[in-house]
């Protein structure tokens, strides 16, 4: 549930005799050490790229929209990657033939959703407008059916929707959001929240719709947390912004598991925006980075 920091408008487009794509997947993040490749650890990225390279003959290297946290889940990632106009027997590629044959190297916790040549100018990362997520919760003693068990997050008490929706509106707009980000995230964490808001879906789980342009490293888990104890009556709703204010880290306690949290859409402007779009969120985390 966070993005990084590192940018370079450079990246806008591919250099010439290169194509872009984009690509559309989803994940059950349960067996994944998180989206970023690391050595010897099972990661999405690691998965997707190793797939791609061994599929088209080159060497794949995946830009995301947001990396997620070990154990969190996507129904509608989204990401690019460049590759040569033609394969190496001198054709064109397939889009169609290629989401088939990676849907089939792949383990079933990745599915690709769909894979098409991306417009001039889009970047995964850079191009997003904001991301969506949902977080689960079955409160008050409720049983989590064995199937649903790894997308929702048991908690034994019962908690109140409208003091947490009530705390939850406090810290909605552009705020530095350190207080709620754990450390190791690089660069800035000024974000802008446009939604933090919780209901009731039909089978009583509590569900939250979060969304900003994008977010900091265990963010939305720890928005969780606060908005949890609030909803428990530990805390005043006011509390919560209270702890934007004060931009010290809060305990640990307040990071919720990964599992109940599930990143289901990115929002992109029109074709004819995207390079402005990408360059000003490059430009800005630049600066942004820098000042800190």
């Amino acid at each position: 549930d966070w993005s990084s920091d590192v940018c370079s408008s450079d990246l806008l487009n591919p250099e010439g005799g290169f194509l872009r794509l984009r690509i559309d997947f989803a994940y059950d993040g349960t067996q994944f050490n998180g989206w970023a490749r690391q050595p010897g650890l099972r990661t999405v990225q690691g998965e997707l790229e190793s797939a791609l390279s061994n599929l088209t003959r080159s060497e794949v290297e995946l830009t995301v929209a947001g990396r997620t946290d070990a154990g969190v889940h996507a129904t509608a990632q989204v990401a690019h990657f460049d590759l040569p106009e033609h394969d190496k027997f001198g054709k064109e590629w397939n889009c169609e033939d290629l989401t088939y044959r990676l849907n089939r190297m792949l383990q079933e916790d990745i599915r690709i959703s769909t894979l098409t040549f991306a417009p001039e100018h889009f970047h995964a990362r850079f191009s997003a407008l904001r991301r969506r997520y949902i977080y689960k919760i079955a409160d008050g003693k409720r049983q989590v059916e064995p199937l649903r068990r790894l997308d929702i997050v048991p908690w034994y008490r019962a908690l109140d929707i409208e003091k947490m929706n009530e705390g939850s509106a406090l810290v909605l707009g552009e705020h530095d959001f350190a207080t709620f980000c754990k450390t190791g995230g690089a660069g800035t964490t000024i974000r802008r929240l446009e939604i933090f808001q919780w209901r009731r879906i039909d089978d009583g789980t509590l569900l939250a719709d979060v969304v900003a342009d994008a977010f900091c490293y265990s963010m939305v888990r720890n928005l969780v947390g606060a908005a949890v104890r609030v909803g428990e009556g530990r805390f005043e709703p006011t509390w919560m912004a209270e702890l934007l204010a004060n931009k010290t880290r809060v305990s640990e306690s307040l990071v919720f598991p990964a599992r109940g949290l599930t990143l289901i859409g990115v929002d992109y402007p029109a074709d004819s925006d995207l390079k402005a779009r990408a360059e000003m969120t490059a430009r800005r985390r630049d600066e942004e980075s820098s000042s800190n």
